[in-house]
């Protein structure tokens, strides 16, 4: 039996636009001629696959469509939300289709996820039949490449493949997400799978209002062509909870299926820039090294109200005291221990600490160590130029008269 793929696309993306009204969804931001939605489509062309079930909202529809047609996939079901309830809804309402047989497995992919060998996964959703039953739930465990906080980790009770859930840990600190891993941990990757009887059982046991509501609103559903719009009177009763926490910490019966996956979930401007340094598209600059008195920055890749670059300050040297117009920016410390300004505020930051400039701050960028500072930086804005720069401190003379 094919396996049904669901693809959660509702989610907004804000927060990797901090401060800046006019954001994109993370998974339709253009990278240079594709998008995550795009990675997410390629992979579930796979044969092992079913037709794909794309859960979002009214506003994103016709990008769905428009996606759908570029990728080449004429065979689909769109789940429309008439407002946005968290992952429990929209896995269960996609799973209540009556396309999809009772024992049939259905995976649960977010649109905005990055998977390089996705051939992995792929050998593992293979032998389904060997450890889904009709009561179980999956999660995809990702092994760590190094400690995060940015993530919530799995702790199994074997170093296997497939193996029962011991517990959660939602977004350790960086000491704490050492000492998991140290014990087996896996990223949880919130990647689900199970079969379409496992859901509707495990949302009888543990929530029984998101059932009533869900199946009400299917019920009472507007169909047109592919598309199934949610009836909007029950949905609007619905409390906005997270698959995890309505039925993943209360599911008796958890499996962690863990691998080495190159997988990223994308949620920072770091990570993107990391991605997008080793990608190359067609948007990466290529004429994108500028040298200034206290170093030099590297545009690394320009899109739709953003800019993406590497700022490098020498031992001893400074920014200038500044601010911009039509920007703001978020920073991300790479290497050193930066002094950084923000109106009256001095903080000494530490590497992987993130900063956000909002739009008017003054701020700077000094380096009073003996190390190279490397900072990666996000700008995000209507004008991305270096002419939107008001100096009012500067060691090299440049200040605005």
């Amino acid at each position: 039996m094919k396996v049904v793929p669901v693809i959660l696309c509702g989610g907004s993306g804000s927060r990797l636009w901090p401060g800046y009204k006019k954001y994109q969804a993370k998974q339709f931001i253009d990278f240079g001629g594709w998008t995550l939605f795009d990675k997410t489509l390629e992979r579930i062309k796979h044969p092992i696959f079913d037709f794909p079930i794309i859960s979002t909202n009214s506003e994103y529809v016709s990008t769905v469509k428009k996606h759908l047609k570029k990728n080449r996939i004429s065979k689909y079901k769109i789940v429309v939300e008439p407002q946005k309830k968290n992952t429990a809804a929209a896995i269960l309402s996609s799973s209540l289709l009556s396309e999809i047989n009772i024992y049939q497995p259905i995976i649960f992919f977010s649109s905005d996820h990055y998977i390089s060998n996705f051939e992995k996964m792929i050998n593992v959703i293979k032998l389904n039949d060997k450890y889904l039953d009709n009561e179980n739930i999956c999660v995809f465990g990702i092994k760590p490449k190094k400690p995060s906080s940015l993530y919530g980790y799995i702790v199994s009770k074997e170093r296997s493949t497939i193996s029962k859930v011991i517990k959660f840990v939602e977004k350790p600190s960086l000491m704490n997400s050492k000492k998991i891993i140290k014990r087996g941990g896996y990223i949880n990757a919130g990647i689900f799978f199970a079969k379409k009887i496992s859901i509707i059982k495990n949302f009888k046991q543990n929530n029984k209002k998101i059932l009533t509501l869900c199946l009400k609103s299917y019920v009472d559903a507007k169909i047109k062509d592919k598309i199934i719009y949610l009836n909007k009177k029950y949905y609007a009763k619905l409390d906005p909870i997270s698959f995890d926490y309505a039925i993943i910490e209360k599911c008796k019966n958890l499996l962690s299926l863990n691998i080495n996956l190159n997988w990223n979930d994308l949620g920072s401007w770091s990570e993107i820039f990391h991605v997008l340094k080793k990608k190359k598209t067609k948007s990466f600059l290529s004429k994108n090294t500028f040298y200034r008195p206290w170093g030099k920055y590297v545009n690394i890749f320009k899109g739709k109200n953003f800019l993406l670059k590497e700022i490098s300050v020498n031992p001893k040297a400074s920014l200038s005291l500044q601010k911009h117009l039509h920007r703001s920016e978020v920073w991300k410390v790479f290497k050193g221990n930066p002094l950084i300004t923000i109106n009256s505020k001095k903080i000494t930051a530490n590497p992987e600490q993130q900063i956000l400039i909002p739009l008017k701050a003054k701020h700077r960028i000094e380096n009073k160590t003996k190390n190279k500072v490397t900072i990666i930086e996000a700008q995000l804005g209507s004008i991305l130029k270096e002419t939107d720069i008001i100096r009012y401190q500067d060691v090299y003379g440049r200040v605005n008269k």
